[in-house]
């Protein structure tokens, strides 16, 4: 996303300054595998020593398992979906945002296999949460590039190769679309839907379970599970706007004092049980239901 605002839709000067940004993490992937050498296994017994990782003895370093494929560094990336949007003018579910979308992903695993013949480092390419610095790298972005219609106007960046939270798009075309992507990003990847209350609904709940496990490597169905400590709501508590400021407030009695509630909500691939900054409350809540009436497709058809 960096990348494609820096290079202001010229192509050449896109790809130009991605190799060079990639070089740049290299570098710093580098120090940290460097870091990494030299560590005893004593750190993290259960890890080192006892079967979680490896089975090392006491005093042994970790350094073997740093090398021939034990282990993996991960490139990160973000915003894929606001890139392909700032050098196409369109969304990468669109068929002529789709190929360039995938094109730079195919280049991030091209660089990461170059340094792992060269190194016997097993980097890897990985779909980035982004979990609480989605809002200061989104803020660091409206600072120096201003605002850019579906590609800075957020205070959040999109998770990796996902479809945009705003986006319509049904359940089950968002995890054929993504399983694409998700092939692409084997350091580690998670995909998504956003469902409705599906307790009364368990038929719906095993269809997608099931389309699942026949179609993408990785993914998970959202809801909600939030309770008012103040009424007793058990339900969804809302987020609502506060003279600019996103606030969780019990539908039921009001209550909008977060010590007296518990709110759950998956980030990416955690489920936080925790209130979230401002960036990523916004995210929250302008994720859009991929199942339901809102996606065009209802959950008794599922």
């Amino acid at each position: 996303m960096d990348v494609a605002c820096s290079a202001e839709g010229d192509e050449d000067r896109f790809w130009q300054l991605l190799d060079e940004r990639c070089e740049l993490c290299h570098k710093a992937l580098r120090i940290r595998h460097e870091t990494l050498l030299g560590t005893p296994s004593d750190v993290a017994p259960i890890l080192w020593q006892h079967g979680a990782i490896a089975r090392l003895g006491k005093g042994e370093v970790i350094d073997p398992l740093l090398y021939d494929n034990y282990s993996t560094i991960s490139l990160g990336y973000a915003g894929l979906c606001e890139c392909v949007y700032r050098m196409k003018g369109v969304s990468h579910t669109d068929p002529a945002g789709h190929d360039f979308g995938i094109t730079v992903m195919k280049f991030l695993n091209l660089k990461t296999a170059q340094w792992r013949d060269a190194e016997n480092i097993s980097y890897s390419l990985y779909g980035t949460p982004m979990e609480s610095s989605t809002y200061k790298f989104a803020q660091c972005l409206q600072r120096r590039f201003g605002i850019i219609p579906h590609v800075t106007d957020k205070n959040y960046i999109t998770n990796s190769y996902h479809v945009h939270v705003t986006e319509p798009i049904d359940a089950f075309s968002k995890l054929d679309f993504e399983a694409e992507f998700q092939e692409l990003s084997p350091g580690g990847a998670i995909s998504y839907v956003e469902v409705p209350n599906l307790q009364n609904n368990i038929p719906a709940v095993l269809t997608l379970m099931r389309y699942i496990y026949e179609h993408i490597m990785y993914a998970e169905l959202n809801t909600k599970s939030d309770y008012c400590q103040v009424c007793g709501f058990d339900g969804e508590i809302r987020i609502v706007d506060d003279d600019g400021k996103h606030v969780w407030e019990c539908p039921n009695c009001g209550n909008r004092d977060q010590r007296r509630m518990n709110v759950c909500r998956r980030v990416c691939g955690y489920l936080g049980v925790n209130f979230f900054n401002q960036g990523r409350t916004e995210e929250i809540k302008e994720r859009v239901l991929h199942l339901g009436s809102e996606s065009g497709r209802l959950v008794d058809e599922a």
